[in-house]
Protein backbone atom coordinates (compact mmCIF):
# COMPACT_ATOMS: atom_id res chain seq x y z
CA UNK A 1 0.00 0.00 0.00
CA UNK A 2 1.45 3.35 -1.10
CA UNK A 3 1.16 5.94 1.67
CA UNK A 4 -0.44 9.35 1.27
CA UNK A 5 1.99 12.09 0.26
CA UNK A 6 2.03 15.57 1.82
CA UNK A 7 3.44 18.26 -0.44
CA UNK A 8 4.05 21.96 0.27
CA UNK A 9 3.94 24.63 -2.43
CA UNK A 10 5.73 27.93 -1.84
CA UNK A 11 4.47 30.66 -4.18
CA UNK A 12 6.64 33.72 -3.66
CA UNK A 13 8.10 36.90 -5.05
CA UNK A 14 11.72 36.60 -6.19
CA UNK A 15 14.33 39.35 -5.87
CA UNK A 16 15.86 39.97 -9.28
CA UNK A 17 19.29 38.40 -9.81
CA UNK A 18 20.22 38.33 -6.12
CA UNK A 19 20.99 34.85 -4.88
CA UNK A 20 21.77 35.34 -1.20
CA UNK A 21 18.65 37.37 -0.27
CA UNK A 22 16.44 34.90 -2.13
CA UNK A 23 17.95 32.00 -0.22
CA UNK A 24 17.19 33.97 2.94
CA UNK A 25 13.57 34.51 1.90
CA UNK A 26 12.96 30.84 1.16
CA UNK A 27 14.84 29.79 4.28
CA UNK A 28 12.40 31.81 6.41
CA UNK A 29 9.40 30.52 4.50
CA UNK A 30 10.49 26.92 4.92
CA UNK A 31 11.17 27.51 8.62
CA UNK A 32 7.57 28.73 8.97
CA UNK A 33 6.18 25.36 7.87
CA UNK A 34 5.10 23.72 11.12
CA UNK A 35 3.42 20.62 9.73
CA UNK A 36 5.44 17.57 8.76
CA UNK A 37 5.65 17.52 4.97
CA UNK A 38 7.24 15.08 2.54
CA UNK A 39 8.09 17.45 -0.31
CA UNK A 40 8.59 21.22 -0.50
CA UNK A 41 8.35 22.74 -3.98
CA UNK A 42 9.93 26.05 -5.04
CA UNK A 43 9.53 28.07 -8.28
CA UNK A 44 11.79 28.02 -11.33
CA UNK A 45 15.08 29.93 -10.87
CA UNK A 46 14.03 30.72 -7.31
CA UNK A 47 17.35 32.41 -6.45
CA UNK A 48 17.45 34.80 -9.43
CA UNK A 49 14.21 35.03 -11.37
CA UNK A 50 14.06 33.96 -15.02
CA UNK A 51 17.20 35.62 -16.34
CA UNK A 52 19.56 35.20 -19.28
CA UNK A 53 22.46 36.59 -17.21
CA UNK A 54 23.80 33.10 -16.59
CA UNK A 55 27.48 33.99 -16.95
CA UNK A 56 27.23 36.25 -13.90
CA UNK A 57 24.83 34.21 -11.78
CA UNK A 58 25.55 30.54 -12.44
CA UNK A 59 26.63 28.30 -9.58
CA UNK A 60 28.18 24.86 -9.48
CA UNK A 61 26.69 21.77 -7.91
CA UNK A 62 29.09 22.46 -5.03
CA UNK A 63 27.86 26.04 -4.70
CA UNK A 64 25.91 27.94 -2.06
CA UNK A 65 22.37 27.12 -3.20
CA UNK A 66 22.86 23.37 -3.55
CA UNK A 67 24.59 23.29 -0.16
CA UNK A 68 21.63 25.18 1.33
CA UNK A 69 19.11 22.78 -0.26
CA UNK A 70 20.96 19.79 1.19
CA UNK A 71 21.19 21.40 4.63
CA UNK A 72 17.55 22.51 4.65
CA UNK A 73 16.16 19.16 3.52
CA UNK A 74 18.09 17.45 6.29
CA UNK A 75 16.85 19.98 8.89
CA UNK A 76 13.20 19.67 7.84
CA UNK A 77 13.39 15.94 7.13
CA UNK A 78 11.64 16.77 3.86
CA UNK A 79 12.64 16.60 0.21
CA UNK A 80 13.01 20.06 -1.39
CA UNK A 81 13.04 20.83 -5.12
CA UNK A 82 13.34 23.92 -7.31
CA UNK A 83 15.35 25.10 -10.32
CA UNK A 84 18.50 27.21 -10.33
CA UNK A 85 21.21 28.24 -12.78
CA UNK A 86 24.05 25.72 -12.91
CA UNK A 87 27.34 25.83 -14.83
CA UNK A 88 28.83 22.46 -15.65
CA UNK A 89 31.61 21.60 -18.09
CA UNK A 90 31.43 25.05 -19.63
CA UNK A 91 27.66 24.94 -20.23
CA UNK A 92 24.76 26.61 -18.44
CA UNK A 93 21.65 24.70 -17.41
CA UNK A 94 18.26 25.66 -16.04
CA UNK A 95 18.42 22.77 -13.59
CA UNK A 96 15.90 21.46 -11.12
CA UNK A 97 17.79 20.22 -8.08
CA UNK A 98 15.91 17.76 -5.87
CA UNK A 99 17.49 17.46 -2.44
CA UNK A 100 16.33 14.34 -0.63
CA UNK A 101 15.96 14.24 3.13
CA UNK A 102 18.26 11.21 2.92
CA UNK A 103 21.04 13.38 1.47
CA UNK A 104 20.64 12.19 -2.13
CA UNK A 105 20.59 14.75 -4.96
CA UNK A 106 18.60 14.20 -8.15
CA UNK A 107 18.63 16.61 -11.11
CA UNK A 108 16.50 17.43 -14.12
CA UNK A 109 17.69 19.85 -16.82
CA UNK A 110 15.00 21.82 -18.64
CA UNK A 111 14.44 20.23 -22.04
CA UNK A 112 12.45 22.90 -23.89
CA UNK A 113 14.20 26.27 -23.89
CA UNK A 114 12.13 29.43 -24.38
CA UNK A 115 13.62 30.82 -27.60
CA UNK A 116 11.33 33.87 -27.54
CA UNK A 117 13.38 35.12 -24.57
CA UNK A 118 16.66 33.78 -25.98
CA UNK A 119 16.95 30.97 -23.43
CA UNK A 120 18.20 28.64 -26.15
CA UNK A 121 21.11 31.00 -26.87
CA UNK A 122 22.31 30.92 -23.26
CA UNK A 123 21.40 27.53 -21.80
CA UNK A 124 21.86 23.95 -22.93
CA UNK A 125 18.78 21.77 -23.04
CA UNK A 126 18.34 18.58 -21.06
CA UNK A 127 18.33 15.25 -22.85
CA UNK A 128 16.52 12.93 -20.47
CA UNK A 129 13.57 12.79 -18.13
CA UNK A 130 13.87 12.07 -14.44
CA UNK A 131 11.70 9.99 -12.13
CA UNK A 132 12.02 10.41 -8.37
CA UNK A 133 10.64 7.81 -5.99
CA UNK A 134 9.22 9.16 -2.74
CA UNK A 135 7.17 7.03 -0.32
CA UNK A 136 6.23 4.70 -3.16
CA UNK A 137 5.13 7.55 -5.45
CA UNK A 138 6.86 8.03 -8.80
CA UNK A 139 7.29 11.73 -9.52
CA UNK A 140 8.40 13.35 -12.80
CA UNK A 141 9.76 16.90 -12.54
CA UNK A 142 9.57 19.32 -15.47
CA UNK A 143 10.31 23.04 -15.87
CA UNK A 144 7.99 25.78 -17.15
CA UNK A 145 8.01 25.75 -21.01
CA UNK A 146 8.11 21.93 -20.95
CA UNK A 147 4.39 22.19 -20.12
CA UNK A 148 3.58 23.16 -23.72
CA UNK A 149 5.02 19.94 -25.19
CA UNK A 150 2.79 16.95 -24.36
CA UNK A 151 5.01 14.36 -26.03
CA UNK A 152 7.79 15.10 -23.52
CA UNK A 153 5.32 14.66 -20.65
CA UNK A 154 3.69 11.55 -22.11
CA UNK A 155 3.11 8.98 -19.38
CA UNK A 156 3.62 5.91 -21.53
CA UNK A 157 3.43 2.70 -19.52
CA UNK A 158 2.29 4.78 -16.53
CA UNK A 159 5.86 5.45 -15.38
CA UNK A 160 4.86 8.33 -13.09
CA UNK A 161 2.04 9.15 -10.68
CA UNK A 162 2.71 12.88 -10.28
CA UNK A 163 4.16 15.42 -12.72
CA UNK A 164 5.56 18.66 -11.34
CA UNK A 165 6.05 21.84 -13.38
CA UNK A 166 8.12 24.49 -11.61
CA UNK A 167 7.81 27.80 -13.44
CA UNK A 168 8.15 31.52 -13.96
CA UNK A 169 4.96 31.69 -16.06
CA UNK A 170 3.89 35.25 -17.00
CA UNK A 171 0.48 36.62 -16.07
CA UNK A 172 -0.35 37.43 -19.69
CA UNK A 173 -0.33 33.71 -20.50
CA UNK A 174 -2.10 32.50 -17.37
CA UNK A 175 -5.01 31.02 -19.34
CA UNK A 176 -2.59 28.70 -21.14
CA UNK A 177 -1.01 27.76 -17.78
CA UNK A 178 -4.38 26.81 -16.31
CA UNK A 179 -5.53 24.90 -19.39
CA UNK A 180 -2.32 23.00 -20.04
CA UNK A 181 -1.89 21.86 -16.44
CA UNK A 182 -5.34 20.31 -16.48
CA UNK A 183 -4.75 18.79 -19.92
CA UNK A 184 -1.53 17.13 -18.75
CA UNK A 185 -3.44 15.62 -15.81
CA UNK A 186 -6.22 14.25 -18.02
CA UNK A 187 -4.07 12.78 -20.77
CA UNK A 188 -1.52 11.25 -18.39
CA UNK A 189 -3.91 10.06 -15.68
CA UNK A 190 -1.69 11.59 -13.03
CA UNK A 191 -1.73 14.27 -10.38
CA UNK A 192 -0.29 17.50 -11.76
CA UNK A 193 1.36 20.21 -9.65
CA UNK A 194 2.30 23.61 -11.06
CA UNK A 195 4.47 25.95 -8.97
CA UNK A 196 4.66 29.55 -10.13
CA UNK A 197 5.93 32.85 -8.73
CA UNK A 198 4.33 36.27 -8.19
CA UNK A 199 5.55 39.85 -8.60
CA UNK A 200 7.54 41.61 -11.34
CA UNK A 201 10.99 40.64 -12.55
CA UNK A 202 13.85 42.90 -13.64
CA UNK A 203 12.48 43.01 -17.19
CA UNK A 204 9.11 44.29 -16.00
CA UNK A 205 7.35 40.97 -16.63
CA UNK A 206 4.41 40.41 -14.28
CA UNK A 207 3.75 37.01 -12.71
CA UNK A 208 0.33 36.28 -11.23
CA UNK A 209 1.03 32.98 -9.50
CA UNK A 210 -1.82 30.55 -10.00
CA UNK A 211 0.13 27.60 -8.63
CA UNK A 212 -2.19 24.64 -8.96
CA UNK A 213 -2.83 21.01 -8.15
CA UNK A 214 -5.11 18.93 -10.39
CA UNK A 215 -6.27 15.37 -9.84
CA UNK A 216 -5.91 12.62 -12.49
CA UNK A 217 -9.26 13.61 -14.03
CA UNK A 218 -8.06 17.18 -14.44
CA UNK A 219 -10.27 18.47 -11.65
CA UNK A 220 -8.75 21.30 -9.61
CA UNK A 221 -7.75 20.44 -6.05
CA UNK A 222 -6.03 23.72 -5.21
CA UNK A 223 -5.41 27.14 -6.79
CA UNK A 224 -3.03 29.54 -5.05
CA UNK A 225 -4.41 32.71 -6.60
CA UNK A 226 -2.13 35.74 -7.09
CA UNK A 227 -0.65 36.21 -3.60
CA UNK A 228 2.42 34.86 -1.83
CA UNK A 229 1.33 31.68 -0.14
CA UNK A 230 2.57 28.50 1.51
CA UNK A 231 0.13 25.65 0.97
CA UNK A 232 0.16 22.11 2.32
CA UNK A 233 -1.76 19.41 0.45
CA UNK A 234 -2.11 15.68 1.04
CA UNK A 235 -2.38 13.53 -2.08
CA UNK A 236 -4.03 10.13 -1.79
CA UNK A 237 -2.83 7.24 -3.91
CA UNK A 238 -5.89 4.99 -3.77
CA UNK A 239 -8.16 7.22 -5.94
CA UNK A 240 -5.41 7.30 -8.57
CA UNK A 241 -5.02 3.52 -8.52
CA UNK A 242 -8.78 2.96 -8.76
CA UNK A 243 -9.20 5.44 -11.60
CA UNK A 244 -6.44 3.87 -13.68
CA UNK A 245 -7.87 0.42 -13.02
CA UNK A 246 -11.43 1.40 -13.94
CA UNK A 247 -10.48 3.53 -16.95
CA UNK A 248 -7.19 2.04 -18.24
CA UNK A 249 -6.62 4.48 -21.10
CA UNK A 250 -2.84 4.55 -20.63
CA UNK A 251 -2.53 0.96 -21.85
CA UNK A 252 -3.74 2.16 -25.29
CA UNK A 253 -1.13 4.91 -25.52
CA UNK A 254 1.54 4.81 -28.22
CA UNK A 255 3.80 7.16 -30.14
Amino acid sequence: MVKDLKITIIQSKIIWENIKPNIGIFDKKINSIKEKTDLILLPEMFTTGFTMNAAKLAESMEGETVAWLKKKSKEKKSDIAGSIIIKEKGEFFNRLVWAGADGKLTIYDKKHLFSIAGEDKVYSGGIKRTIVNLKGWRIAPFICYDLRFPIWSANLNAVYDIAIYTANWPARRSYAWDTLLRARAIENQAYIIGINRVGKDGNGVLYSGGSKIADPLGMPIFDAGDKEIIHNQTLKFEPLREYRQNFPALKDASV
